[in-house]
This record gives structure tokens, sequence and C-alpha cells, in this order.
């Protein structure tokens, strides 16, 4: 193997001394015997090479995040011929390691799946989990003694029927104000394993089955897309298709990659962004009569600067500026940049991604999971980038990118600028994979942001934060109540410390088919105390909130304020206090 500082910056470029932010503890955490599979690895066909969400969140109340990992699967497995790979649940044992408890719960999935997104769809205080799939979707729902039901077909939100339906993003949000989660889903391509797209097939439309002059896997231009779902939730366990009456089935067949609730236009009422893949994006503003305004091309989210659209991969909703105001940054294919759209108010969006310094680097790696999470807890913002390629042809070649690729930290320099944390030899920050879904959440509950990835044809890989920082922060779940759904989803969060008013959300879906902690987390960088707290809740509600200290994780309910406080984390065995 070529030397470290020979290879392309995409496998290359660590910087022996630098800075440790992410320390990889797969192993020692437990989940390095379970191995993502997609296909063959040479990965002749598009299905192949997508796979991967990650859903971090507390299936069993007990405080501390567990891990859920999406699998994907093989033609063979569809064909009848072998046993497909499953999904796996792992279960947080607060002490930094994790139990495989896949089977006991009842989460297989067992199917070629694709995304994961978390809700609490029937309100009964226990989260619920609903995997994407080629083929029948899955909705296990929480039964609260560890394990799940899969209530898909019962409640409607199966999408496939006869014919396979592949779908990749979700995202559970009150559109109508309710009080119950309603569901989004997003179709990718049609895809057919009678009738597969090769090289100069019929099925494939124009020439879209090379890559600088190889022959590669074809699409998805040329492949028909898929339209996309949205799920009424009735309030008796149930959904209604809606999306064709609401005006968000996406008729023209876009390739619909991620999706997220969010008031970008701070009317109190949750819009809808949906990332597409080599096809303009979508923004769905809401009416509030149950139906949404296509404010895709006249907001700017549609295209880039250029006037272009690119092949959007993930997608991560954020206010970096502290503006006020949720701006989003979408992942890209290599060649390409990542894209930062600054919201100018009433939801009008600037690409500004060259202006502060996220434009060069990004160019050649092909990104997928990313989110805004605080890494140092300095209260701005950073950026974290899942990256690999599609297109393994790329290491027989000379062009400046490779399959595996390392991940991208960019640190938020006061809300104006971004810059690329170096990548320290042997840290986090270092791993090389071909990365899919990505997930934050502070696994430890040590007040520092961890990150999940899900690995294509590899094991995942578990960053935990070890940034030696001595900065302050407050982490706050919210639980709703009324006419808000009891997980809060939807609800925004503003904290006022050190000069500083940050922004906050509970966000469903978003990074590329995953799921990040529903919990909102504040770095207070030097302050030592928070000022002021405002919650918007979903059903439009405002409360104040005064809290009883820092460093610690603080639970809410609407209307009735503070209800629990841990100034620090609770190992095995400990009591609540």
């Amino acid at each position: 193997m070529r030397d470290a500082l020979k290879r392309p910056i995409t496998a290359g470029g660590f910087v022996d001394g630098a800075p440790v932010v992410f320390q990889d503890v797969t192993k020692e955490a437990g989940l390095a015997g379970w191995r993502n599979r997609s296909g063959a690895l040479q990965k002749s066909y598009i299905i192949e090479v997508a796979t991967g969400g990650v859903a971090l969140f507390d299936y069993d109340n007990d405080g501390w995040l567990d891990i859920y990992l999406v699998n994907g699967s093989t033609l063979d497995v569809l064909r009848g011929k072998e046993q497909p790979p499953r999904a796996a649940l792992f279960h947080n044992n607060r002490d930094g390691t994790f139990t495989d408890v896949t089977t006991k719960a009842g989460v297989a999935n067992e199917r070629w799946g694709f995304g994961a997104t978390v809700g609490d769809y029937n309100n009964d205080g226990w989260a619920d989990l609903y995997v994407t799939n080629f083929g029948k979707n899955r909705l296990y729902r929480n039964n609260g003694d560890g394990t799940f039901t899969d209530v898909a077909e019962q409640a409607g939100v199966a999408v496939s029927g006869a014919a396979n339906i592949w779908t990749t993003a979700a995202a559970f949000g009150d559109y109508d104000r309710d009080g119950r989660l309603d569901l989004f889903v997003a179709g990718y391509v049609k895809w057919d394993i009678d009738n597969l797209p090769t090289p100069g097939s019929a099925v494939v439309a124009g020439n879209y089955c090379e890559y600088r002059g190889q022959l590669v896997m074809c699409g998805p231009r040329g492949l028909a897309g898929e339209r996309d779902f949205l799920f009424h939730n009735n309030g008796d366990g149930t959904f209604t298709e809606v999306a064709e009456k609401a005006g968000v089935s996406d008729p023209k067949g876009y390739y619909g990659f991620a999706a997220t609730w969010a008031d970008v236009n701070d009317d109190g009422w949750l819009d809808l962004l949906v990332a597409n893949d080599s096809t303009p994006n979508f923004l769905y503003l809401n009416r509030h009569d149950g139906t949404f305004e296509d404010a895709s091309y006249p907001s700017g989210f549609a295209l880039n600067e250029n006037g272009r659209e690119q092949a959007s991969m993930g997608i991560a909703v954020g206010d970096y500026n502290h503006d006020g105001r949720l701006d989003v940054y979408v992942t890209n294919f290599s060649d390409d940049y990542n894209t930062l759209y600054r919201n100018e108010g009433d939801a009008n969006f600037t690409d500004l991604t060259f202006q502060v310094g996220l434009g060069e680097q990004t160019i050649p790696f092909l990104g997928w999971g990313t989110m805004f999470l605080d890494y140092d807890n300095d209260g701005h913002p950073d950026l974290f980038v899942a990256n690999g390629h599609v297109y393994p042809e790329v290491d027989r070649n000379d062009w400046g990118t490779t399959w595996k690729q390392r991940p991208l930290l960019f640190r938020n320099l006061n809300g104006e600028r971004f810059e690329l944390a170096p990548a320290a030899t042997g840290s986090g920050l270092a791993v090389l994979a071909s990365a899919r879904g990505a997930a934050a959440g502070d696994l430890d509950n040590d007040g520092r942001v961890d990150v999940v990835l899900n690995n294509l044809d590899g094991p995942p890989t578990v960053l935990r934060n070890v940034t030696p920082s001595k900065n302050n922060w407050v982490s706050l779940k919210l639980a709703g109540s009324g006419k808000s759904p009891r997980d809060a989803s939807g609800a925004t969060v503003f904290l006022t410390a050190g000069g500083i008013r940050q922004r906050g959300e509970v966000l469903s879906g978003s990074s590329f088919c995953s799921q990040n902690d529903l919990r909102v987390h504040f770095g207070l960088g030097t302050a030592t105390q928070v000022d002021a707290l405002e919650i918007r809740w979903p059903d439009g509600d405002q409360e104040s909130v005064k809290l009883p200290g820092i460093n610690r994780i603080v639970t809410i309910v609407q209307g009735k304020g503070v209800v629990e406080s841990a100034p620090q984390a609770r190992k095995a065995g400990e009591k609540k206090k």
C-alpha cells in the first residue's frame, strides 16, 4: 500500500501529533463483530451501494442511547438462495460497552434495508422505530418491555404491496399540529430484480452506466424514479396515505435520499426538506391546512449557486451563525462540493459554501451522513460528514479519490467561517471506510457528542468524543403534552448563555437515512449559567424555563418545566437522582 502521505486526500492527509477529537472504540464497545452486507463487492447494481442507516435512541427509557444499525442484503437472498443478513440493535450497558439484543427485541428486519428513523407515533412514551427497505417497510412498535412488534401492514405504512418499492429516507413530524406524529417516506428508483439494469440493457435510458469513460453500475439517471409518500396519523394506530392530496408525492419521480421536518420559515408549522440524488432538492412549505407549497426553486434550495442540480445524499439542519434561522447543509457526489444554504429569512436560501470555507476541501469526497454538532462545546455548531464512494473502480484508477474515505469534521469559527479539523494519525478521523449512514448523540452521557457510522461491507465505526475541552454544556430531553407529540418532535429551543443565543431542534430523520439523538445538546463555552431558555413546542405553545444548573441532562415536560436533572452520567447499577 502506498504511504499515507502519497494517497489521495480522501484516504490520507493524516497529521502526526494533531489533537485527537474522536477515538475509534468500535472493538471496545462490542460492535466490531457485526458487519454490513450489501450485495457483491464489485457493485454491479445500484441497490448494492446505498444501504446503511443508523438510529441512536433510548428504546428502554433507561436514560442511555442505544444503537440500531440497518443492514443490506444480496441478490441471492432476494432469489431465496441464501439466508438474509440481519440488522442489529445494541443495548447500552452504561459502561462503554453494548450488547446485541436484536433477536430478543425482534428487530432483525431481514430485508434489504436502507434507512431508520425514530418517533413515538402512538404517544405511549416509548420510542418506536421505522425501517425502510427494498420491499415492505417495518414499523416496529415499542412494547415497553424491551421488545418490538412489526405493525407496518396493520398501520398502513408498509408502502410495498405485490410489487417491491424501494424507499430510503423517512422522518416523523406532526405537520398538522393535531398532536400525533405523521410519517414521510422518500422513494428512490423503480428497481426490478427480474429486469436488472446493466450497461447496454434496454432498462437504462441513455448512457448512464459510465464514469470517466469506464463501465460502472447503472443509475440513478436513466432509471425511472419512485414517488414519495406521506402518511397521516389517524390516532388509532393506523395511517392514511395523503401525499398527492398534500402536494408532496413527487410525481416526476426524483431520487429521494434524505428527508427531515423543520420549521424553516418560523411560522410555527413544520416544513419538509428532501435531498434528492441527481435531481433538484425539495422544500415544501406548510400551508397550515394539510397541504404544502412547493417552494423548492423560489427558495433557492433546489439548486446550487450555479443554478445546477447536484447529487444530494445527506442533509443537516441547524443555525450555524446564531441568527435564529435554520440553515441547511447537503452532502453531494465527488467532483462536486457539499452545499451550505444560509437561511436569509422567510425560507429564502443562499449558497454560501465557498464564502464560509466549506467548498474546495469536499470536492474529492463523496459525502453521505452529516449533521451539525458542537463537538468541543464552544457554543458554535460544527459539521461532521461521513464519506465513501459508490464505484469500487476508483481504486484501480488515478482519479484523486478512493472507495474507502475518511470522515470530515469542520470546526465552526464563531459563526463566520469553518475550518477543517486535522485528522490525527490513528484517530477516529483517520478511519477509512465506505461510510453511509451517520448519527450523533452522547453515548456515554459525559457531555460530549459521539458519532456512529454504518459502513458498507464492513463493521460500523463508533467514534467516542475525547475532545480535551473544559467548556460547559447542557442537554435537554423534551416531553410534549396536550396537542404536542409525546416525544416533542418538531420542538424548537432557544438558549442564551455567554452572550450567544443558540437555536436547537428536536429533529426526526436527517443525515443519510439515519436518526440522531432526540435530546437537544448545547455547548456553552466558558459560560457558567444559562441566562434564558425558551421552548416553542410543536403545538405552538411557548414556554420559558429556568434550568437548575449546567453540565447535566435535564428533562422538561411541556407545561411542567424541569422534572428531572442528572448532573453527571449514571453508570450501570446507579439509581436516578
